[in-house]
């Protein structure tokens, strides 16, 4: 069972109530509909029926709900707030909120990174991944995501439930997720990165993976908690677990996800090890599909990159984890002129030391401008890849979009305080001026945060002081041993 309090009562919401289940959030600052649609639609508010947690009508400027207001049950004045949808992370490792910043992997690239953390990591405990997911969780909602992936390959001793653990957190605090069973099965002795106390049987992963679609993933429209498969990376999964994970995610119908073309050095790696590229390797072992999502992907050829596309591949660029870990800058711009669904990720909190998703845009937007110039990276475009491209990403059509029958997964910025300060237009000040974290955010009509701060399924919010303490307390555990 969780342990994590949550006691104290949330802050009301600024509504008016009356009946039914119908809430208009109106004459918003602005919205973010996407880079090609008129906001103006828009423009006098969003109407949502909490009940069915959709979006059920969309309020023009200087409009009201059809039938007048007498028929809406609640009115927030969103006048003070830019809109977008909630905001979709394809990527992360929860766990790593227990190593950030940690001193002898601050200055090192990917592969030593990894092999001084891999052994810290081994020491995982339900506890300490339980308090770790609410950490990063929270953290998410605070920045407006709505939906999360995470990808957890670490199963020591004891932590045979770890994605158990995940589905616990993720309906406490009422959020969104796609948590794939992650695994690692090529140790050390056998020519892989990983030392052999963190690789499993290829057998026990795939039984381990049907049992937990079984017991957990949910299908269509408005899924709070989804499975996927994410074998780790080349270099820490064989070539026939790959292969037997895609056959199990066709026979599930469930999506695949995994690292590719991070680093040169995982690029020499399959060029050594299997005589391959990195996307010969993808399409060699049944992957190169629209049912899977890859992260990075910083290294791939305009061959390559055009296969990706032709496939229905999707990517999901991690712009800060790239520039921490001097990976390289993703070529995010001509996936997505391919073809490919291009998302955002804020990847483990170990290689880029936060989960907030509205600074990973900013980021998302300065580093591809380096690579692509001003006219083709724009502020809206890089809010499009946050939500509508990372919902495609997961596989998702119900999300990511402030469409009438789409979820009703919100999130609600201010634009006060020094920060902004002599802003003049809305959208680029929310992605320009650097915002830290939404006012408000809802996950199918519910609200989950309130005044910046994170509330559970239950309606209370988060007892932060006391999380944090039992955090701190099992990161230092974990690094000291």
């Amino acid at each position: 069972m969780p342990t994590t309090p949550t006691t104290s009562a949330a802050p009301a919401a600024s509504a008016s109530p009356t009946t039914g289940s119908t809430m208009w959030l109106r004459n918003p600052m602005a919205v973010h509909l996407g880079r090609d649609v008129d906001p103006s639609r828009a423009s006098g508010g969003i109407v949502i029926d909490k009940d069915s947690g959709t979006i059920v009508e969309l309020v023009p400027a200087g409009g009201e709900p059809t039938g007048g207001t007498q028929t809406i049950a609640e009115v927030v004045d969103a006048s003070q707030h830019v809109i977008t949808a909630g905001l979709v992370n394809t990527h992360h490792h929860f766990y790593q909120t227990l190593t950030r910043a940690w001193a002898p992997v601050a200055d090192l690239p990917l592969f030593g990174w990894l092999t001084n953390l891999y052994p810290v990591w081994a020491r995982l405990t339900p506890k300490a991944l339980e308090l770790a997911t609410t950490v990063a969780m929270a953290e998410l909602l605070e920045s407006g995501c709505t939906t999360t992936a995470d990808h957890h390959y670490l199963f020591p001793s004891g932590m045979d439930e770890a994605i158990d653990i995940q589905v616990e957190v993720t309906r406490k605090l009422g959020m969104r997720a796609m948590l794939t069973r992650g695994s690692m099965s090529l140790g050390e002795k056998d020519g892989g990165l990983p030392p052999q106390r963190t690789v499993q049987d290829p057998d026990v992963i795939l039984a381990d993976s049907r049992r937990l679609v079984e017991a957990h993933h949910e299908r269509g429209d408005g899924a709070q908690v989804q499975i996927g498969f994410a074998p780790c990376s080349p270099f820490s999964v064989t070539t026939e677990l790959m292969r037997e994970s895609a056959s199990l995610a066709h026979e599930l119908g469930v999506r695949l996800h995994t690292h590719l073309a991070e680093t040169l050095d995982e690029e020499e790696f399959c060029r050594e090890r299997f005589g391959l590229r990195t996307v010969d390797y993808l399409e060699s072992v049944g992957w190169l599909n629209d049912r899977s999502w890859l992260t990075h992907g910083v290294h791939f050829d305009a061959e390559e990159i055009a296969r990706l596309g032709a496939a229905g591949v999707s990517v999901a660029h991690c712009p800060t984890s790239n520039m921490r870990l001097a990976s390289g800058i993703a070529r995010a711009v001509e996936l997505e002129d391919a073809g490919v669904s291009v998302g955002l990720g804020v990847d483990g909190s170990a290689s880029n030391d936060s989960s907030n998703l509205i600074r990973e845009v900013r980021q998302a937007l300065y580093v591809q401008r380096l690579r692509y110039g001003c006219d083709d990276v724009t502020c809206a475009r890089v809010l499009d890849w946050a939500t509508r491209g990372s919902a495609a990403a997961l596989g998702r059509e119900d999300i990511g979009r402030i469409e009438v029958g789409k979820q009703a997964d919100l999130a609600m910025f201010r634009l006060d305080g020094l920060a902004f300060s002599g802003s003049h237009d809305p959208i680029p000040a929310l992605v320009l001026c650097g915002a830290e974290k939404a006012d408000r955010v809802m996950v199918a009509g519910q609200w989950r945060v309130l005044d910046g701060n994170a509330i559970g399924a239950d309606n209370l919010a988060l007892d932060k002081e006391a999380l944090i303490a039992a955090h701190q307390e099992e990161a230092r555990k974990l690094v000291t041993g």
